[in-house]
This record gives C-alpha cells, structure tokens and sequence, in this order.
C-alpha cells in the first residue's frame, strides 16, 4: 500500500511546488507607513494559543473583535502614501499576511481546511497599500526576497503543520529577534521537527524542502541553519554533517482550537489542491 501511494504524494508535491513557482511574475508589495498593530497585537492574545492554534468559533462569534479586525485590515488597505521601508515594512507585511488568512478563514469558517476554499494564496482578492494582491505576492514576490529563508517561520498558512502563529504582532524594531523567535520556536515543536540523534537522523517540515532555494543560501545551506535555530540540547548532533534528514507529511487540516478539520485526510487535501487551484 506505501508503494502504491508514493507517485501520488509525489504529484502532490510536484503540484505544490510547481504552484510556488508560478507565482514568480507577482508585482512586489508596498504598505502604508505608519500602520497601528495594537489592535492585531490585542487579537493574537486573545484568540492564539501556545501552540499557534486559533479559536476560530470564538473569534467568530465575537463581533466587536470581527469589527476590530476589519478595522485592522482597512488600514492594511490604505494606500501606501507613503510606503513603509525596511524593517517596519516586513513586519508590517507579516502582520498583513496573517491578518488576511485568518480574516479569510473567519469569513468561511467553519471549513476543514485553507485547500477546501478557493485559490486562497494565489487570487489577488486583498487590498494592502490601495492595490488588489494575492497572499502568494506579499510572501513570494516580496518578502522572501528581503527575508530569505526566515520568512518560513512567520507566516501562518491556517494548517495545523505550518509554523505556529506568533501570538504578538510583529513590530520594526524588534523583527530580527522576533524572527529568530519564531524560527526557533518552529524548530523546537517535536510534532512538526523531530531530531533523533541515536538514529543519526532528522525528520523535518517539507517547507525546508519546498523553499529548499532560500534555507540553502544562509550561512552553511540547510543544515547551518537547523544547528543554529534548532533547540540548545540537539546542537551538538546537529553541528556534524553526517546525519540524515528526511521530510515529513504535511497535515492541511485546520490550525483551529475546536473541531473544524480533525477529519481532513491526505486524499481530500490532493483533491481540494486540484480543485481549488
């Protein structure tokens, strides 16, 4: 049965991956200076637990906090005159790409799975800066080229094998540690990266593979990164060359407190990306 179904996660990867590159002729992303985060800041508090999870039905239920979301989101939305730069402008674009996953799941929830909606990273259906942009702009066109391979610990992709979200918004400043943070603590969830130094092995997120190109240009490619965000105790097996590393699946259930998405299998996942795409 394992044999058989190898050629079809192998499309599925394919077909992701593949997706992520088509994205490639995406205008870059501008965003209004000056933007108040307080709001998200109180949101992510209120609603994300330790481990990144999202109590969606509570949130929705909530319509003070949905009008503060939209309040939020309408002034990601105001024309970037004048833009934000440097560290003020990636961080306000990481708070930008998560508010609008998670504004996008509360306008659909409860869904199984971010897959089960239609095109939800590549439809330019969000306004940031006062144009019309996809999810896949603001990450790909945008910030993993100022970024690089940190922005895979920051961004939420509403699925229970993304990173976890950060419950505080991220702010100028402090974004470098705030990203470190973030990577460190991805790295450090045993369910989504799991180092077995008596097995000589790492069974790591197949983010690492997919954005194989940006964890390969840091210091020491993949495996310099992981000896140095991964957790203190696994650092010496980690600073060796000679370990295995292989990937593990990746569940697109929802990353939601409650119910919504316990059942969402592989199979309906490879048929939502097919149908959805």
């Amino acid at each position: 049965m394992k044999k058989a179904r190898r050629p079809v996660f192998r499309a599925l990867l394919l077909s992701a991956v593949v997706g992520l590159a088509a994205c490639g002729g995406e205008p870059t992303v501008s965003i209004a200076a000056g933007i108040d985060h307080s709001d998200w800041n109180r949101l992510l508090h209120k609603y994300v637990d330790e481990r990144g999870l999202v109590d969606y039905a509570r949130w929705k239920a909530d319509a003070g906090d949905r009008a503060a979301l939209r309040g939020y989101l309408a002034r990601i939305a105001a024309p970037a005159s004048p833009p934000a730069i440097g560290n003020e402008a990636d961080a306000s674009l990481i708070n930008a790409y998560n508010a609008l996953v998670i504004g996008w799941i509360l306008d659909n929830y409860p869904t199984p799975s971010i897959r089960h909606l239609p095109a939800s990273f590549s439809r330019p259906r969000h306004t940031v800066g006062g144009g019309l942009v996809s999810l896949d702009a603001i990450e790909h066109a945008t910030l993993r080229p100022q970024l690089g391979f940190l922005t895979h610990g920051a961004l939420v992709c509403a699925s229970r094998s993304c990173p976890p979200l950060a419950t505080e918004a991220y702010r100028g400043d402090p974004l470098t540690n705030q990203l470190a943070f973030a990577l460190r603590r991805w790295l450090d969830r045993q369910d989504l990266n799991e180092f077995l130094p008596y097995e000589n092995r790492a069974r790591i997120s197949p983010l690492f593979r997919w954005y194989a190109d940006d964890f390969e240009k840091a210091p020491g490619g993949l495996r310099g990164v992981l000896a140095q965000y991964a957790p203190a105790r696994f650092q010496t097996f980690l600073a060796k060359s000679k370990y295995a590393i292989r990937y593990q699946s990746f569940d697109w259930s929802l990353n939601d407190q409650g119910p919504a998405g316990r059942d969402y299998g592989r199979w309906t996942s490879f048929w939502d990306r097919l149908r959805n795409r």
